[in-house]
């Protein structure tokens, strides 16, 4: 064989093959195949299948009209005390002061030593909350579509435009998708990933409390007539995908533990 093509092989067949990492709270034995499987693609296709009989199929307005119906052939609680006042408004404001809570903890925990395997996951949980509220946010002013309550349908003064339809010059622009309000529920679904990282067991915990916020920002919305169901679907994911997203960008990887004894013996 040449020489100059067996050195670097044998440089290559010397150098320590790539170590095995696990993310935290990660199971060891559990492939990057099977965990995006599950936090990836199975959330994926139910966020299609939930847009295609929603948007597709007319979901949105077989619930809405019911709402409507029931409510009788009005918005009666557009401006009642517990949507408008309780749920909406101390809502957003209560969602707020949670970060701020959890901005709090992590400067605390920046000045203890003892609490700095808190401080990467409370800065991952920061960012993934603030980043889903603000992609929401933004796409609002883009998508250009209109709350049940603007529409004609129901009472308002607009023809229905979906989110690919050309809207007539002149008309003012819609800002009701995705939802905005429910985003300052759903963007808690981080906390899933949150103790992903620092206390596994209570990871369900978490995904529980950032979808029961979540619904309930968004039911109590759609009882307003200020959202269709799909408003929510598309936030929802948002929020579970700029979670999933920074988790694995910004989650400290570790050597598998199969890894390790190998690591250690090359030290010696």
């Amino acid at each position: 064989m040449n020489r100059s093509v067996s050195r670097p092989l044998a440089a290559a067949a010397a150098r320590p093959a790539a170590l095995p990492v696990v993310l935290p709270g990660v199971a060891a034995g559990v492939p990057a195949r099977r965990f995006l499987l599950r936090h990836a693609l199975w959330p994926l296709l139910a966020l299609v299948a939930l847009s295609a009989w929603s948007m597709g199929l007319g979901g949105d307005f077989w619930l809405a009209d019911r709402l409507f119906v029931l409510q009788g052939g009005r918005w009666a609680l557009q401006n009642a005390y517990l949507t408008e006042h309780v749920i909406h408004r101390f809502g957003r404001d209560a969602s707020t002061v949670a970060w701020l809570g959890a901005f709090a903890l992590w400067l605390f925990a920046r000045s203890r030593p003892a609490l700095s395997e808190w401080r990467r996951p409370l800065a991952y949980l920061l960012l993934a909350t603030l980043l889903a509220v603000s992609l929401v946010s933004g796409l609002k002013s883009l998508t250009n579509m209109d709350c049940p309550w603007d529409l004609s349908r129901y009472g308002g003064e607009v023809a229905f435009y979906g989110l690919f339809d050309a809207r007539p010059a002149g008309l003012d622009r819609g800002v009701c998708f995705p939802a905005g309000h429910a985003s300052g529920g759903y963007a808690w679904v981080a906390l899933y990933f949150f103790f992903l990282q620092v206390r596994p067991r209570l990871r369900w915990l978490g995904l529980a409390a950032g979808l029961s916020v979540g619904a309930l920002f968004g039911f109590s919305q759609q009882l307003r007539g200020a959202h269709f169901l799909s408003h929510d679907v598309w936030t929802l994911a948002i929020a579970w995908f700029v979670a999933l997203t920074l988790y694995l960008a910004m989650a400290r990887r570790e050597p598998a533990p199969a890894a390790r004894p190998a690591l250690q013996g090359a030290g010696r």
